[in-house]
């Protein structure tokens, strides 16, 4: 916990040195109606060791949950040494690099982090770095309407994108005169409908927003839908978990040109789940985009003396240059998420990713086959999936998660909340972090819940 070693001598010292009678005086300034008074109902002052014992014994009121929700927030192992390296003094306080010359480090990683983001994506520029996955989403439209010819500012936007991106996308965009137009799925096998391209108009479109893996956990197809977009000049927008990328083709090599750019949070790369938060978005894209993105780019040079040395490159923020010529007036950089994904990447190295990613797909495979064995539950949709399955109950989801969570099992996402033809459906999501125990046990609380109530008498009314 943080220490305060300023003794009530130190702090009258202090005050006298600066000339001011008391703490309340240093902060006249403030409008007396708006200081707080006096906080009523405060416990008697407790040592260390008995405030730690407390946070403790508070913690454990929360109680502990087997974590199978997914739905665009994933439990990862994260490496020990990374937030204590994280929060060490140089990166925990550090804020914007304005200054080169007295930033080296912090320009440093996030010249490393951008080179290992571009190398995940297969594009040639990253930027440093984005609010969260579903801002660089709408950032990455803004960017493709930017850059599109001849005034189009139509996009499509799958269904099967996260829909909590779309919304925060549509936000954004919609009073700039940018249409979001809805791709369907198909019903079957979970992806979106290549063939409901056909049925575009592709007059005044500027983009194609590609999701993979999409919200329900399967694979679309990147290179047909890739290959369309371009055929009828458009830009190509990938959504994508970086996990998945140590197994997948990188949005860079989709179709026969790849994706133009590719945006994501990146909440798996090192970052807990923390209630929500926060998390970082990432962006990369062509090097013909480059000035079209928001954001800001770290350069490496070398200096007078032929060293090596780094800078901000281009910085395209309304903190930098006229608002009116800013790339975005919205686009924050989360440094501290992004030494957490750069430090991960690092420990981890392209094999140790991609280990990961083999867990979790086998453990979410696992998963799977153990809760369609029990009696009623099947997969929705037959494509194939990275580590996310949506799966029809003989139950009313909502009423199966309450059960599940008084037993200690968060058990997913009710899909019925953005999707209505999905109301039986349930996303479940395993990644490495789970063991066979959990498993089983998840598999073995599920069927006794559903056969309870498979066995429970209908209700009788009375008139």
């Amino acid at each position: 916990m943080p220490f305060f070693p300023h003794t009530q001598q130190d702090v009258a010292e202090m005050l006298a040195r600066i000339g001011v009678p008391s703490i309340d005086a240093l902060f006249d300034e403030i409008p007396r109606a708006l200081q707080c008074a006096e906080l009523s109902g405060l416990p008697a002052g407790l040592n260390e060791m008995a405030v730690v014992r407390l946070a403790q014994a508070r913690a454990q009121q929360d109680g502990f949950y087997a974590n199978f929700i997914g739905a665009g927030a994933y439990e990862h192992h994260i490496p020990a040494a990374i937030w204590p390296i994280v929060t060490r003094g140089e990166f925990y306080s550090a804020y914007t690099p304005y200054q080169a010359e007295a930033s080296q480090g912090t320009l440093q990683l996030l010249y490393e982090y951008q080179s290992m983001m571009a190398g995940l994506t297969g594009l040639e520029v990253s930027n440093a770095s984005l609010y969260d996955g579903a801002s660089a989403l709408a950032e990455a439209i803004l960017m493709a309407v930017r850059a599109a010819r001849g005034g189009a500012r139509r996009v499509l936007v799958p269904a099967t994108v996260h829909p909590r991106y779309r919304a925060v996308a549509r936000a954004i965009v919609a009073h700039q005169g940018i249409e979001l137009v809805e791709l369907p799925y198909c019903s079957e096998r979970g992806h979106s409908l290549a063939e409901a391209l056909e049925r575009q108009d592709p007059t005044g479109l500027a983009a194609v927003v590609v999701p993979q893996p999409n919200f329900f956990g399967v694979l679309e197809p990147v290179d047909r839908l890739t290959d369309w977009a371009h055929a009828h000049a458009c830009r190509v927008i990938a959504v994508v978990n970086p996990v998945s990328l140590a197994l997948l083709k990188p949005p860079g090599q989709w179709g026969e040109k790849g994706a133009d750019i590719c945006v994501g949070d990146g909440q798996p790369l090192g970052v807990p789940l923390s209630s929500g938060g926060p998390y970082f978005g990432f962006m990369t894209a062509r090097m013909e985009l480059v000035r079209q993105m928001p954001g800001r780019i770290v350069g490496r040079t070398v200096d007078l003396e032929g060293k090596p040395g780094f800078a901000l490159t281009l910085q395209a923020r309304e903190q930098h240059i006229r608002r009116a010529k800013a790339t975005s007036n919205i686009c924050t950089n989360q440094g501290l998420l992004v030494t957490a994904a750069t430090l991960y990447l690092a420990l981890l190295g392209p094999q140790g990713l991609k280990e990961v990613a083999l867990a979790c797909h086998a453990r979410t495979r696992d998963l799977v086959a153990r809760l369609t064995a029990i009696e009623g539950v099947a997969r929705v949709f037959s494509g194939p999936y990275f580590h996310e399955a949506a799966l029809r109950l003989p139950a009313k989801v909502p009423e199966v998660l309450r059960a599940l969570r008084a037993q200690g099992i968060l058990g997913g996402y009710d899909l019925g909340r953005d999707y209505p033809e999905l109301a039986d459906a349930l996303l479940v999501c395993a990644t490495e972090t789970k063991t066979e125990d959990d498993l089983n046990d998840y598999a073995q609380k599920l069927a006794r819940i559903l056969s309870r109530r498979r066995e429970a008498p209908p209700c009788a009314y009375k008139s």
